[in-house]
């Protein structure tokens, strides 16, 4: 619903004049709408009423932008959860979140990235469809931009004086005069008003003030909305990316089938400037998700200015991430051009947010090998599936291994290594609790420093932890695995088989973790499959309604035979939906890495 708005009120800007039956014609009626994007018109108010049915709760809302010069412009939404202002001038900027009775203001000399002046060239990604209907608009001649239009569009004219456009589906636009015209597409109705008069929004003066810097400010709101316009209407360049393999020292890019793998070696510095070199443009979209398009939502919606909660995690959990990782992080920001200080906050960034996961092996699968799988329910609505990437680690002096990722993020979340240990989280409460040793670092630090099942438990126990996760962990050597409920003050062990009070009744040679209608679902799965899982019925337990809509990415790890398959969201469908990609540890590492035997500890 997110995307297909967003579309409708980019086509509103794109085409508000465009109501001529001819081509010649169209391009006299746009010279009007081709002067705000060109900078033209000084002064204008746009204003925008939607009526959306959302199931049997219909929703309204009032969007108004208005712009008086180079410097003022102010932008309003009105809406009974998320109202919102944003007001610019000279000398301040303010984005004001009345439902929340906060305002957040900064004063001040800045770098003028929330200007009017150019203001589209910094908000529409070049890697954004939307970016293509703003193009022609601001640089073409009226006749030309007239012609592609019609084209781009599909606008046809009805025989009731109602235009359809083909590139939004079932869509009917109809103009009104007075510079009023009326969209309806399938459960959204907007009516969109153009006049040549500044309106500034009015901020209610009961708002808590929160000064803060204005820079920072109008940074935030740029990047956030700039990677938005990526997420909600991305272009080819991330939908279809060009799958060229490149090799460089330390580093090698690969592509299997639609998955992009990486492999890294050396030592922090070596494999840091290998990622951030390989993956330059992915690291930044990644930053821009976690950093600006996450903050600018979390801000909106909690009142808390993110930017400073995200700085107060780093600064507690700082001190427990090792220093190899800070050398490594150091370096894949100086390659890829990211600014370090964004590396390390993009880094810690799942501390702030708070997925299933389970273990079949003996009498549970057909062969009695071990599979472990692990589903990640984690903000498919920030645009993390653009950088999905698989990375095949082999650190100096550590365990190599493989760590199923984000390009920018050298933590882990899912993950396996040479020594047959697997392993994958899931997210709980506690957020604030950040004295101790980020998620993603004791992942990454098990990966590479644990050759049993028992090193990865001691390591958890005698860890300073976060907040409250639960793990499973399994170790293809034994076969066994165990389900984990950590929190800064205590951690329990739930072994193969056991009740738990939250859990409900054991499996015998299972762990099983979710939640919910999503917990009893995989149980189901688990006991009527029992005693034949295979690889492809194992893959099967990761369908929906176990996975979210926000699905992620699934992996399904086979650690006995080095194997793993790997599942990615898209823009259009969850990791559940996709097609596995399989996955060899013992082809991707140097020879002899992997461990082959089954000693059990």
């Amino acid at each position: 619903m997110l995307r297909q708005l967003f579309l409708i009120v980019t086509f509103l800007f794109c085409t508000f004049y465009v109501h001529a039956g001819d081509t010649d014609k169209l391009s006299v009626e746009i010279k009007p709408a081709l002067k705000l994007f060109d900078g033209t018109t000084k002064q204008f108010t746009l204003t925008l009423d939607a009526d959306i049915k959302m199931g049997d709760v219909p929703q309204q809302g009032k969007v108004i932008v208005s712009r008086t010069d180079d410097q003022t412009f102010s932008f309003s939404v009105e809406h009974s959860q998320f109202p919102l202002i944003v007001l610019r001038d000279g000398n301040r900027t303010i984005l004001a979140l009345p439902g929340k009775q906060v305002q957040f203001v900064g004063e001040g000399v800045c770098n003028n990235e929330l200007a009017p002046t150019g203001i589209m060239d910094r908000l529409l990604s070049g890697d954004s469809a939307v970016r293509t209907y703003f193009t022609v608009l601001k640089k073409s001649h009226s006749y030309l931009a007239a012609f592609a239009l019609t084209k781009m569009a599909g606008l046809k004219l009805g025989a009731d004086g109602a235009w359809t456009a083909n590139s939004l589906g079932n869509t009917q636009i109809k103009f009104t005069g007075d510079d009023t015209l009326k969209v309806d597409v399938n459960n959204i109705s907007i009516t969109a008003q153009l006049t040549h008069k500044p309106t500034v929004a009015i901020i209610p003066e009961n708002l808590a003030i929160v000064k803060v810097d204005r820079n920072e400010l109008e940074h935030l709101i740029v990047r956030g909305i700039h990677r938005a316009t990526e997420v909600v209407a991305p272009g080819g360049n991330l939908i279809s990316p060009d799958h060229d393999n490149q090799k460089i020292d330390n580093g090698e890019l690969r592509w299997v089938g639609d998955q992009r793998v990486v492999l890294l070696s050396g030592s922090p510095h070596q494999m840091g400037w290998a990622h951030g070199s390989l993956l330059k443009n992915e690291v930044r979209h990644c930053v821009d998700s976690a950093l600006y398009l996450a903050g600018l939502a979390s801000t909106v919606a909690t009142g808390k200015w993110f930017p400073e909660e995200l700085r107060n995690a780093y600064a507690r959990l700082e001190k427990f991430i090792p220093d190899a990782h800070k050398r490594e992080a150091n370096a894949l920001a100086d390659a890829s051009g990211v600014s370090r200080r964004e590396t390390q906050l993009a880094n810690v960034f799942p501390e702030l947010f708070h997925c299933s996961g389970f273990a079949i092996f003996g009498k549970a699968t057909a062969d009695g090998k071990l599979y472990h799988g692990r589903v990640l329910d984690y903000m498919t609505e920030i645009g993390l599936q653009d950088t999905a990437t698989v990375f095949i680690m082999s650190p100096d002096g550590k365990i190599p291994f493989a760590n199923v990722g984000y390009a920018g993020f050298i933590g882990s979340v899912s993950g396996m290594n040479a020594q047959q240990i697997s392993l994958g989280e899931m997210g709980g409460r506690g957020e604030g609790n950040w004295d101790g040793v980020p998620m993603t670092t004791l992942m990454r630090r098990a990966l590479e420093e644990c050759k049993t099942l028992d090193e990865v438990k001691t390591l958890w126990k005698t860890s300073p932890r976060t907040c409250e996760y639960y793990y499973v962990f399994a170790d293809g050597k034994i076969p066994s695995a165990v389900g984990v409920a950590a929190t800064p003050e205590k951690i329990e062990f739930l072994q193969p088989g056991q009740s738990h009070e939250l859990l409900g009744p054991g499996i015998a040679d299972a762990v099983v973790l979710s939640a919910g209608e999503r917990l009893t679902e995989l149980k189901q799965r688990v006991k009527s499959g029992y005693g034949t899982f295979d690889i492809e019925k194992a893959t099967a337990l990761m369908c929906r309604p176990v996975a979210m809509r926000s699905n992620l990415h699934n992996v399904l790890f086979v650690p006995q035979d080095g194997i793993f398959y790997v599942a990615n969201a898209t823009h259009y469908a969850p990791a559940a939906e996709r097609p596995y990609t399989k996955y060899n540890l013992k082809e991707l590492l140097p020879a002899n890495s992997f461990v082959n035997d089954a000693k059990a500890k």
